[in-house]
């Protein structure tokens, strides 16, 4: 296995524990998103992911099972897709254009698809009422990568404003208020 396809699986798994724990009634939860409830961040996922790779990389996957009617499955038919992918060195390590120059699709899984995953198991978490803890190697690679390229990320319209937050804040929260939540 390669190491994006180990980190994918390890943050894959967190949101998974996630979505599998989310108590009776709690899909409907207001998430951090604006406008979302619990289950509309998994149907973001279950939305943008197979649209962006799926066709780019000629992925076949079985049918995603819609997030608004049942977000377990939505959730669990697309990371086995995605995972299986990833682990398949024919597909992970072929190279296609996209947004970010020529990539593989294991280097795009890493370096989008992973973080989103990441995001978006606090907000379920946030949302639902589970434990917000995420992977602090993860947190850190994350506040690593994006940090430097915070004017671009701002104006791309797919972060709010930063949060500030005081001195000698913990990374994730850190990270966090960085991507405009408010931890």
């Amino acid at each position: 296995m390669s190491e994006p396809a180990d980190r994918y699986r390890r943050v894959a798994g967190q949101f998974t524990a996630r979505v599998e724990a989310v108590p009776p009634g709690g899909w409907d939860a207001p998430a951090p998103c604006e406008g979302w409830v619990a289950r509309d961040v998994v149907g973001h996922l279950t939305g943008w992911l197979p649209a962006f790779f799926f066709g780019t990389w000629g992925i076949s996957a079985p049918p995603i099972p819609s997030a608004a009617d049942d977000p377990v499955g939505a959730w669990t038919v697309l990371d086995a897709t995605i995972q299986g992918a990833v682990d398949d060195p024919a597909i992970a390590t072929t190279v296609h254009d996209n947004h970010m120059g020529s990539t593989s699709f294991e280097d795009t899984i890493d370096s989008i698809c992973t973080s989103d995953v990441l995001v978006h198991t606090w907000d379920l978490a946030w949302a639902t009422g589970l434990d917000e803890t995420l992977d602090p190697v993860e947190v850190h690679r994350f506040v690593e990568s994006m940090e430097p390229l915070d004017e671009v990320l701002r104006t791309s319209g797919h972060y709010g404003p930063r949060v500030p937050v005081p001195d000698g804040a913990d990374e994730q929260t850190r990270m966090l208020a960085f991507l405009g939540r408010h931890p």
